[in-house]
């Protein structure tokens, strides 16, 4: 490729941006060159004969544009995730408590159930300590 080539591939910064934001524009108005018609980071890129990673290294604004068009913009997104977060950690202390509760309940059926235990046993040894004597039954005599 000849210098006077190569040179004529590059644009000024300004100059390339306001060619993503028309690309972008055309785009979202249903005329674009390349006949896209969803508005991606690549069908921008397409539409402005350039690279991705053009966009995406070199123009984070544009990038972003997009996103929010998307409806996903970063700060859009980093606040659904924080309010999901939020919702979460009540979700978690919600379980904590309960578990607290709950251990609460079995520590208390626990030592009922030692004492059911323990009656039994008391029981039981009074049981085998009685001497069951059997009457013998008189049969009326008629």
């Amino acid at each position: 490729m000849k210098p006077k080539e190569k040179a004529a591939n590059y644009k000024p910064a300004e100059d390339r941006e306001k060619d993503l934001r028309l690309a972008l524009l055309r785009i979202q108005k249903g005329r674009a060159k390349t006949g896209e018609t969803k508005v991606t980071i690549a069908a921008v890129a397409r539409e402005a004969s350039v690279s991705k990673a053009l966009i995406h290294n070199y123009y984070p604004s544009i990038a972003e544009a997009i996103r929010q068009v998307q409806g996903r913009s970063s700060r859009a997104m980093r606040d659904v995730k924080h309010q999901d977060l939020l919702a979460e950690r009540k979700k978690s202390a919600g379980y904590r408590h309960e578990i607290e509760e709950l251990r609460a309940k079995v520590s208390n059926l626990a030592s009922i159930n030692e004492v059911l235990l323990e009656d039994n046993r008391v029981l039981k040894a009074k049981l085998d300590d009685l001497k069951v004597v059997q009457l013998a039954s008189k049969k009326p005599q008629g």
